[in-house]
């Protein structure tokens, strides 16, 4: 035996020892797997796959795919998004973030707060339905907890809580809305503790939290954080 330079113990060579010829097994040859075993492997494989993707999807991020024009331009009828379901665990929602929810029940009747609410051209629903829908509807956070917002011509200018003055939204992502009621409601409203206020980027062609008021925060599933179709609009928002 010799030391090498690097101090590892390097084997001398003996040409009178036997060398074992390089690339042979040193053990006897495998016994092949009959078909049955190899089929019962593969339908475990395929089985901890469907669980770890549905566990993912659950727990984890989810797919959705837009039903509506509500949040055009941003989102089309037709494309999907991931939504972030873990985020919902640790953070309240981010004003200005895309996200996935359920409306009060009775969002499709139009239907705002305890006592019935029409869009008369003066102020937005302060006051949701306490009941919870079944539907899933995605849109924009536009207000949160102890803000004041009012809406004119689409545009929302929202006081933060503890501010002193309004400002107008960012609106490089909103379709212009026009001159209908919904789109000029200038009678400030306060947002109520926990709840968030949820309108989509087509202000004029959107079922959303003027109509039927904010969401609790219970009610709100994840943020949509990347579109993945089809492939000329994928990105991340």
């Amino acid at each position: 035996m010799s030391t090498s330079r690097d101090g590892v113990r390097a084997r001398s060579s003996d040409p009178a020892r036997p060398t074992r010829p390089r690339g042979r097994s040193r053990g006897r040859p495998r016994e092949p797997r009959s078909p049955v075993a190899a089929l019962i492997e593969l339908v475990v494989i395929v089985a901890v796959a469907l669980g770890l993707a549905l566990v993912i999807q659950a727990l984890v991020v989810k797919p959705y795919r837009i039903p509506s024009g509500s949040m055009e331009p941003t989102l089309t009828i037709g494309q999907h998004v991931l939504v972030n379901r873990v985020a919902m665990n640790f953070s309240d929602p981010t004003v200005g973030g895309i996200y996935v929810f359920h409306p009060p029940a009775a969002a499709e009747q139009q239907t705002c707060g305890p006592s019935p609410h029409q869009i008369d051209g003066r102020a937005a629903c302060s006051e949701p339905v306490p009941r919870e829908s079944g539907e899933t509807y995605i849109k924009r956070v536009v207000a949160g907890p102890g803000d004041q917002i009012y809406i004119s011509e689409g545009h929302v200018y929202r006081r933060a809580a503890g501010h002193s003055s309004f400002l107008r939204e960012a609106d490089g992502y909103i379709r212009p809305c026009g001159s209908s009621p919904e789109c000029n409601l200038r009678t400030a409203i306060t947002i109520p503790g926990g709840h968030w206020f949820m309108m989509g980027d087509n202000r004029g062609d959107s079922d959303d939290s003027r109509f039927w008021g904010p969401v609790p925060t219970a009610w709100i599933i994840g943020e949509a954080i990347a579109t993945y179709w089809p492939p000329s609009r994928v990105g991340v928002f």
